[in-house]
């Protein structure tokens, strides 16, 4: 797989809008279809794992959902914590979402953790940094939260940051923030290991896996495009640096956590991917590589099988 190719694009066959089910409005945010990203809500009667909703910062009206095993409350057990942020764009979903509900419980079960699903706010009506500052602003609400399950059960010195697809992109971006902002903090949020599947990059300059899967059925090159031109700071270009992983190299070398980076073949992004494992890797990161061969953007959110396989890197991952 190569790197950066070449800046024309091939014709797209797609209307990113439709694609999407979204609407552009005159005043900047858009309507979304709420029928697309059906919602769970959370429960404490459940079998194998209980959730519940919790305001992080009122004037943000952001919160998170957290995921307690059952068995925990049975044997009294300290559970490491998994800080986690769903995927979507930047623009869809949330972590009441059906998709990423499901998934986090069963990582809940799966990896005997608690998840901490943080609702972060959406662009275009927030566009970044708001994302990663609402996940900056969750890092400090763990720390100093009195919330019950999280003081009686888990263990604050084993916490991770993962994410999914653009859930993936603010893991990245918040937890290097947070770090750079917590130097010799002996308060600060003790952190393990960073979790990226699939993170979602872009840059103006073409990959040879974005130019050969253009019109991917599930990330096509053109709604990439759209979530980025939706979600980037107003005036700049997908080189800017909460974008492009290949701009603000220098700050990974002060990443002193061990990073999980998962990916596929067939999703258009895996050229960015393992184009960041490299870069970290050459600045002294320790890093863990999982590329596999086939499948698709975001599929263990999906398909079960897929999220199965990927719990067992993740406990692997956690327990080096």
């Amino acid at each position: 797989m190569s790197s950066q190719a070449r800046n024309s694009d091939p014709t797209s066959t797609v209307d990113p809008y439709d694609f999407l089910q979204i609407t552009a409005n005159p005043d900047g945010t858009i309507g979304r279809n709420p029928n697309r990203f059906p919602n769970t809500s959370p429960t404490t009667d459940h079998p194998t794992v209980f959730s519940k909703d919790i305001s992080v910062n009122k004037s943000t009206e952001t919160w998170a959902r957290i995921f307690l095993p059952r068995k925990a409350l049975d044997n009294h057990s300290k559970l490491p914590v998994i800080i986690y942020f769903h995927g979507g764009g930047f623009i869809n979903c949330s972590a009441a979402s059906t998709v990423f509900h499901v998934f986090c419980s069963n990582m809940a079960m799966e990896l005997f953790s608690i998840v901490v699903s943080i609702n972060y706010r959406l662009a275009p009506e927030n566009r970044l940094p708001a994302a990663y500052d609402d996940a900056i602003d969750a890092f400090h609400w763990i720390k100093a939260t009195d919330e019950n399950w999280l003081l009686d059960y888990a263990d604050f010195g084993q916490c991770f940051v993962m994410g999914t697809s653009s859930g993936a992109n603010i893991a990245y971006h918040a937890s290097q923030q947070y770090l750079n902002s917590q130097v010799n903090d002996s308060n600060a949020l003790e952190i393990k290991g960073l979790i990226l599947n699939q993170p979602f990059f872009s840059g103006v300059l073409r990959t040879d896996s974005e130019l050969r899967l253009i019109n991917d059925a599930v990330l096509p090159l053109c709604v990439a495009d759209l979530m980025w031109e939706l979600s980037l700071p107003r005036g700049v270009d997908r080189d800017h640096e909460y974008c492009n992983p290949t701009v603000g190299l220098e700050k990974i070398g002060k990443l002193k956590w061990k990073v999980l980076l998962t990916g596929w073949d067939g999703d258009p992004i895996i050229d960015r991917q393992v184009e960041l494992a490299n870069a970290m890797k050459c600045r002294g990161v320790q890093v863990v590589e999982h590329f596999g061969k086939g499948n698709y953007h975001a599929v263990e959110i999906k398909e079960p099988s897929k999220a199965n396989a990927l719990y067992l890197i993740i406990k692997d991952f956690c327990c080096r």
